[in-house]
């Protein structure tokens, strides 16, 4: 039958015998058609479907793997090119930044990034909100409450200081009636034992006091003085309401005080009345060749009594900060029952110049206690991020490096020495 004869002489012409295949003829046109890119894939599908395949010799199955192995290389070395081992430490940083998989070296432009939902997504605007709520808050604590006028002389006869309170303006109403009940306490700074104070005026927020206070006192101590003033709203029924301060630092801001001189100041929003803790003197000095920062304590004055007798153990403490963390602290030596204790002792911190903008220097000074836990009396901070005083002396000494800057410090309460926070000690 003619499809029998179809069917047995179709396998004898499509298979060649074995002898054919192991002809020198058959394998150079073998590798011929292995040269031809057309005929790789067919051949590569063909050793996928079967490695151990009779068909075709050991030998054209390694030349097919050998190429292949060889295409796959080559596709590697274009999409993923090696990198050199002095970018390996800069490759662990990579995952922080950028993801290094979805980063393609070929002409495709990369996918487009996927769009955040609502859901979890950060709104600026609620941010910007809360600092301004922050900024009206800070307003709030730093805003006047009114003004007061007041004279200042000096009798050199009874060497006495005559201040004399004139009146007060626009002062915030205390009580439901929205009126305030004023008066007016005086101190002469570091003396809190001597305290004088004003009559009460009622229902006013324009009192008028015209009312004199005198101070005895050397004229070659007035200097060291200041003049503390603090208003407050009288309470009957319970503990009065501060209004505000005023602290005149320099007494002769105005004149020389051989006549009475009329001065204005605007009252300070405060709650509690400023405790004056007392001030320390000490020098800067920085070696940059050596990298080394000399802060030589020299004295303290008016420091305040902490022991029952009324005196104070005083010592230093310097610590070395840098970022908010304390990296070393040195102490001087306890000086016994003293307010004004003197020290001239050097402490040393080696520091590369380089980190001198990252550095600051703590000095606190404390109350040596035999029993208890040492109380600390104030403290003070220099530094490139301190404020004021602190700030000015730092980049004064570095301004003028192997030359000691000395300068007297104001002692502040702990929680008033950092923006951030209170700090560790």
């Amino acid at each position: 039958m003619p499809w029998r004869n179809k069917e047995a002489s179709s396998p004898s012409s499509a298979n060649p015998p074995l002898e054919a295949l192991q002809s020198p003829s058959f394998r150079g046109n073998m590798a011929d058609k292995l040269k031809d890119p057309s005929t790789l894939g067919f051949l590569e599908a063909a050793v996928k479907i079967s490695h151990t395949s009779p068909d075709i010799p050991a030998e054209v199955q390694m030349s097919v793997k050998e190429h292949i192995m060889r295409h796959t290389r080559l596709q590697r070395q274009t999409t993923e090119p090696a990198s050199s081992t002095r970018h390996t430490s800069f490759k662990r940083h990579l995952p922080r930044q950028m993801h290094v998989s979805s980063v393609d070296y070929g002409n495709e432009l990369p996918p487009a990034a996927e769009q955040p939902t609502s859901i979890g997504r950060i709104k600026p605007e609620l941010y910007k909100q809360k600092s301004v709520d922050g900024d009206d808050a800070k307003s709030e604590a730093t805003k006047s409450c009114g003004k007061i006028n007041f004279s200042l002389r000096y009798d050199y006869e009874t060497e006495t200081l005559i201040v004399r309170i004139l009146k007060a303006f626009d002062l915030p109403a205390k009580d439901f009636c929205g009126s305030s009940d004023p008066y007016v306490k005086i101190y002469l700074l570091p003396d809190r034992k001597c305290k004088l104070q004003t009559r009460v005026h009622r229902k006013t927020l324009n009192p008028t006091f015209d009312e004199n206070f005198h101070f005895p006192v050397p004229y070659e101590e007035l200097a060291d003085r200041k003049l503390h003033l603090s208003v407050f709203d009288f309470d009957r029924f319970s503990r009065h309401d501060m209004i505000g301060e005023v602290i005149l630092d320099n007494l002769f801001e105005a004149s020389d005080l051989s006549r009475e001189t009329s001065i204005w100041k605007d009252i300070q929003y405060a709650t509690s009345e400023s405790v004056d803790l007392g001030e320390i003197m000490f020098s800067l000095c920085y070696l940059p060749t050596a990298g080394r920062l000399t802060l030589t304590v020299i004295k303290c004055r008016n420091l305040k009594a902490m022991d029952i007798t009324g005196y104070s153990d005083p010592y230093v403490k310097v610590s070395l900060l840098c970022d908010g963390r304390r990296l070393k602290k040195k102490k001087t030596t306890i000086k016994k029952n003293t307010l004004n204790p003197v020290y001239n002792e050097a402490i040393i911190f080696d520091i590369p110049p380089e980190n001198m903008d990252q550095v600051s220097l703590l000095i606190s000074v404390m109350d040596y206690d035999r029993v208890g836990h040492n109380e600390i009396i104030g403290v003070c901070r220099v530094g490139i991020n301190a404020e004021g005083l602190g700030r000015d002396h730092w980049n004064e000494m570095l301004a003028y490096p192997r030359k000691p800057i000395a300068h007297w410090h104001s002692l502040v309460e702990v929680k008033k020495s950092f923006k951030e926070g209170k700090p560790r000690l």
